[in-house]
């Protein structure tokens, strides 16, 4: 997508939004719209600001397309949980009601399965010099990094916690 200049990213109608002040002027925009927000599971950033000021609306809808982990409140509201509470600075409680529709996409998942990621590697064009595995079981990231290696004959790192690597 990127080699090919197909980056739907770029598109004239996708705004990227990075500071409060334009989180709140999306917020605030009477229209409709369409917000991807990181998940984080709603344990913070801009998914729980969205939250706070969208959720008490019944014409608003939260669409959860990835795992919520249990306990979350991203779980929670998936289950039905409809009141919700933050501290503010550790003592005071914020307080809000989710009327706003709720839904889950099941199937779509963030991360890739063994035969699809080597199917990617398989696919890429030019191939990579070196492939970084950095996410997943340090077992799982060693045997990964070793099928790429002989079956694509690459450098191929997986580092541990706290090592440190200079990319160029």
């Amino acid at each position: 997508m990127f080699q090919n200049e197909d980056n739907p990213f770029l598109s004239e109608h996708l705004k990227r939004v990075g500071s409060q002040k334009e989180r709140e002027g999306v917020i605030n925009d009477e229209g409709p719209c369409v917000i991807l927000a990181t998940s984080g599971m709603l344990v913070g950033g801009p998914s729980v600001e969205y939250l706070k000021k969208l959720c008490e609306n019944p014409k608003n809808t939260l669409i959860f397309v990835a795992y919520q982990g249990e306990g979350s409140l991203g779980r929670r509201i998936q289950r039905g949980e409809r009141e919700i509470h933050f501290s503010v600075n550790g003592k005071n409680v914020e307080s809000y009601q989710v009327k706003m529709n709720i839904h889950t996409i099941d199937g779509l998942s963030g991360h890739s399965d063994r035969r699809q990621l080597m199917t990617f590697v398989k696919n890429l064009k030019p191939k990579p010099k070196r492939i970084i595995i950095n996410h997943g079981e340090t077992s799982r990231e060693m045997d990964l990094a070793s099928s790429y290696h002989q079956m694509f004959n690459v450098e191929t790192v997986a580092p541990r916690n706290l090592d440190t690597l200079r990319i160029k």
